[in-house]
């Protein structure tokens, strides 16, 4: 997949010197904050309340109240990918390829910052006069949501595109001089699409001056079809030059509805109704629940667990490390954190054990993106919305086909550790010891049984089943171990997710808009008819996806790629009479070999940062891991039993 920016190596913002900057700066931290809050409290309440809904019925508002949590639960998601899209673009961190790192320091860094930064202010731009335009029309259709215009929470799509444009032109240089110069290439872009537009001719002979209008009527008019491709290429270099993937995606559906002169609003419908998806808040809580694991002591006390129980074997180290990392990446959302926040742990693990600096690097590496496929990971969630199937099916998919992974690259870890002659002498193992690591961490350990418990034993829907975990790992973390501080840890995790999960968000919502066109133009009908018609075994199908999928892992984002390309493949996996649920797990599992795909995965991004090493020493490193897990992914592949046999055993 394509390597997004590390958290703590990409280009941070600098931080205000302006005291009203700093009131803005913490005005939003504190919004995020309350909005989490309340998406994380809403659920929880609605778990309270439905027992004794039923006695609610002279007590009207709060019986409506009651109705209308999950519709402001889904609003808070709104909101929160708005806010967490704007503090993102003001730290200079949503999610983008990393080739700018590739770049030769200097003008060229320089020119890249300059050109990505434009391009991305006018997608943005435009994106917030698209909402602007679906704000009017909600304002006009007066719904309300317990006496609150529904339009209000829409209002917050038009001021955070608006946000993230002027900060993207703020971020596209250090100093005013370079800021100015992209502000000009910016309007330069926009009045070149507009100016050229023949509508553009009308409306200024409707609403200028008779003087300007004559003006406007004698510059020469284009075809906004003839201007596509060309709009497209400017799009595609500044993302090789480092622009956010939202922006590619954004500016390829408003491209495509312009050149089609159908009205851009409706990228900012598709937004909306993407973001406002009933199962989407569980995404964000399960998300937060993970972040609030990674910045306590979680990680220290569970690779104990795993060194005390697994760290005596033959290998052991390998076991420990895998199985660690396979824990927190299916609650961390494959995001990289695991990488950040385990490698430090885990890297002395390994050359304790005399394990060879490259194979412990090219372990760590691999290992960093196993849980994707273990329930509650974020693109299993969101395979099942996109795809509309039921999450607590794919969670169940999920688990033996993540197991293979996670079985064949500790094997080969543990080959390569049984070379070192001169490992030290192996400790027996100690029960006692075991048991009391096992015990010190009992609160982490029983975080899938929580979380699962309560989705599968018919407690709670998904979105209540991600409330519960994240306030159950907020006890936890902040009230049990104490490893948070409330006044201070806890606000600062809770701003670090929703930036997180706002650049997510942002992805998502655009990537729905350019779909939605490629359905309207009728895509995945000619997509399927070519296939079936120049494939027809369903092997020979299942092959061909695998290494289409593996080109698309090399490209895009697991986010986008998702909201993209499985609108496009389910109805030919359909043609094939393709389980959709084996399919999902096909698809994900070819992502996850897109981490460490060269020369752009972004486990390889993340692993060079943290560890120092050269970004060709990584990814020799991870070849033989990488070769492992392709095995994993044929055998997942044409073995469709490891995929379905779980669902069918438990009737989904």
């Amino acid at each position: 997949m394509s390597g997004e920016i590390p958290v703590e190596a990409g280009r941070r913002a600098a931080a205000p010197r302006s005291l009203w900057l700093r009131i803005l700066y913490r005005l939003e931290d504190a919004l995020i904050i309350v909005v989490l809050a309340m998406m994380v409290l809403l659920p929880l309440a609605q778990i309270g309340l439905r027992p004794v809904r039923h006695q609610l019925g002279s007590w009207q508002f709060v019986a409506a109240f009651s109705a209308s949590i999950p519709l402001f639960v889904q609003r808070g998601t709104l909101l929160l990918g708005v806010l967490g899209g704007a503090i993102a673009a003001r730290e200079n961190r949503l999610l983008s390829l990393a080739t700018t790192q590739m770049l030769p320091r200097g003008w060229p860094v320089v020119a890249a910052r300059i050109i990505s930064g434009s391009v991305g202010a006018v997608v943005s731009a435009m994106l917030c006069l698209a909402a602007g335009e679906f704000t009017a029309q909600e304002r006009q259709a007066g719904k309300s949501l317990l006496g609150i215009a529904d339009w209000v929470f829409v209002a917050a799509m038009p001021a955070g595109f608006g946000l993230i444009a002027l900060r993207m032109l703020i971020n596209s240089a250090d100093g005013w001089r370079g800021r100015l110069l992209a502000a000009l290439v910016a309007a330069v872009l926009a009045g070149c699409c507009i100016v050229t537009h023949p509508d553009f001719a009308v409306w200024a002979c409707d609403n200028l001056p008779a003087a300007l209008a004559d003006i406007v009527g004698r510059l020469p008019t284009i075809e906004p079809q003839k201007l596509v491709w060309p709009a497209v290429g400017v799009l595609l270099l500044s993302t090789v030059l480092g622009g956010p993937i939202f922006a590619v995606l954004g500016g390829l559906a408003l491209i495509m509805f312009w050149g089609d002169l159908s009205p851009i609003s409706s990228v900012a419908i598709d937004h909306h109704k993407l973001v406002t998806h009933p199962s989407l808040p569980a995404i964000a809580l399960f998300t937060l629940g993970g972040y609030i694991l990674a910045e306590g002591g979680a990680s220290q006390r569970l690779v104990r667990v795993f060194e005390a129980w697994f760290g005596w074997l033959r290998g052991g180290p390998a076991i420990v490390v895998v199985l660690a990392c396979a824990f927190f990446t299916s609650f961390t959302g494959a995001s990289g954190v695991t990488v950040l926040a385990l490698g430090g742990l885990l890297m002395p693990v390994l050359l304790a054990a005399r394990f060879s600096e490259r194979n412990s690097l090219g372990l760590l590496t691999a290992a960093g993106s196993l849980g994707m496929l273990f329930p509650p990971c974020l693109p299993l969630m969101l395979f099942a919305i996109i795809a509309k199937q039921p999450i607590e099916s794919i969670f169940l998919a999920g688990i033996i086909p993540g197991a293979v992974l996670v079985v064949l690259t500790a094997a080969l870890g543990v080959v390569m550790g049984a070379r070192h002659a001169d490992a030290p002498p192996r400790q027996p193992f100690a029960f006692r010891a075991a048991v009391s690591a096992a015990w010190a961490a009992k609160w982490e350990l029983l975080v899938p049984v929580v979380c699962l418990g309560a989705l599968f034993g018919g407690i709670a829907t998904p979105v209540e089943a991600s409330a519960v975990t994240a306030m159950y790992c907020l006890l936890t973390q902040a009230v049990i171990h104490r490893d948070l501080k409330w006044r201070t840890g806890v606000p600062r995790v809770l701003v670090e997710c929703g930036l997180v999960v706002g650049g997510v968000l942002l992805i998502l919502g655009v990537a729905q808009g350019f779909t939605n066109y490629l359905i309207f133009d009728q895509v995945p009908d000619r997509a399927v008819e070519w296939v079936t018609q120049q494939v027809r075994s369903p092997l020979m199908f299942l092959l061909l996806l695998n290494v289409f999928l593996l080109i698309v892992g090399c490209l895009m984002d697991v986010y986008s790629a998702i909201v993209v390309v499985v609108p496009l493949i389910l109805p030919i996996g359909e043609a094939f009479h393709i389980n959709p649920l084996h399919l999902g797990i096909i698809f994900l599992a070819n992502l996850e070999l897109g981490f460490l795909t060269p020369p752009v995965g972004m486990n390889l991004f993340l692993s060079s940062y943290r560890f120092g090493r050269p970004m060709s020493a990584v990814c020799r490193a991870v070849l033989p891991f990488l070769a492992v897990q392709l095995l994993g992914v044929l055998l997942i592949t044409y073995v469709p039993a490891l995929t379905t046999w779980l669902p069918q055993l438990a009737g989904r």
